[in-house]
C-alpha cells in the first residue's frame, strides 16, 4: 500500500492470477460493504451511506483499459468534489487506487483512523475478489496442522513455566496471543510450522496483515469446536506446505 501528501492517493494491491468479471468488478464493493464493516456501512448505488448520511458519494462507473473508475462527487467524509476510486486487474494483480481524493478530517486524525480502516476493508474485500482458486500453495493436511499447534500450545506452556508460579495463567494467555500474532504476521511460520514444513499466508500467497492475525486467532476457538478452518475462512489466510 502507498498513501502520499494531500490531495490522497492510496494504492493497495493483491496477487490474482486470473482476470474477475467485470460486472463483478463494477458491482461487488458496494455490494459487500455492509458485510465488510460490519453493519457499520451500507452500500447503495455509487454511494456509501451511514443510517440516513451519505459518507461517500461517487458518480456513475467509467470503464478504463483494465477496470472501471468512479468520480468522488463529496460526502461527510469528502471536503470538496475531486479525484476518482479505481477498481482494476492489472497483470495479474487486483488493484484499488484512490487519487486526489481530499478528505474532512484533519490529516493527522484520518491517518490513524480513516486511512487505516481504508486500508483494512480494500485488502480483505481485494482478497475476497481473489478468493482461493487458484490456490496459494499446496494446503496443509489436518493432521500436519494439528500437531503443529500442539508444538507451539507445548512451546507456551513450556515459555510459561519460566514465571513465577502465581502468573503462570495469565502469561500464558500472554505469550499464546503475543507468540502467534508475531509469528503470523513477521514470517507465517511458528515454532510448529518449521519443524512440520508448513507456513501461513494470505490466500494470495503474500503476508498476513496484523488485522487479519487477529480475525484469525479470535476465531480459533469457534474453528476447534467445529473441527473446520472457520478461522482461515474469516481471515482469508491458508495454511500451505513450505516449499524447501
Amino acid at each position: 500500500m502507498r498513501w502520499t501528501q494531500e490531495p490522497v492517493h492510496t494504492e493497495d494491491s493483491v496477487s490474482s492470477p486470473r482476470a474477475p468479471d467485470r460486472d463483478r468488478l463494477r458491482d461487488a464493493f458496494f455490494a459487500a460493504v455492509r458485510g465488510l464493516t460490519l453493519g457499520f456501512l451500507r452500500g447503495e448505488q455509487w454511494r456509501l451511506k451511514l443510517g440516513p448520511l451519505t459518507v461517500h458519494e461517487f458518480g456513475d462507473p467509467v470503464p478504463t483499459p483494465d477496470g472501471w473508475s468512479w468520480p468522488i462527487l463529496g460526502g461527510l467524509l469528502a471536503r470538496r468534489a475531486g479525484g476518482t476510486l479505481r477498481y482494476e486487474w492489472r497483470r495479474g494483480r487486483l488493484v484499488a487506487t484512490v487519487d486526489g481524493y481530499w478528505p474532512t478530517l484533519p490529516r493527522p486524525i484520518y491517518r490513524a483512523t480513516q486511512l487505516r480502516l481504508h486500508h483494512l476493508i480494500t485488502r480483505i474485500f481485494l482478497l475476497q475478489m481473489r478468493g482461493r482458486v487458484p490456490p496459494a500453495g499446496i494446503p496443509a493436511g489436518p493432521a500436519q496442522r494439528l500437531a503443529a499447534g500442539g508444538l507451539d500450545l507445548a512451546a507456551c506452556a513450556g515459555a510459561s513455566l519460566l514465571l513465577p508460579r502465581r502468573l503462570r495463567l495469565r502469561g500464558f494467555a500472554g505469550i499464546l496471543l503475543g507468540y502467534h500474532l508475531a509469528a503470523w504476521t513477521l514470517s507465517g511460520r511458528t515454532l510448529g510450522g518449521r519443524v512440520l514444513g508448513l507456513r501461513l499466508v494470505s490466500v494470495d500467497g503474500g503476508p498476513v496483515t496484523l488485522p487479519q492475525a487477529v480475525v484469525r486467532l479470535a476465531a480459533l476457538p469457534p474453528a476447534l469446536a467445529r473441527f473446520r478452518a472457520v478461522h482461515d475462512e474469516l481471515a482469508l489466510t491458508e495454511v500451505i506446505e513450505d516449499a524447501p
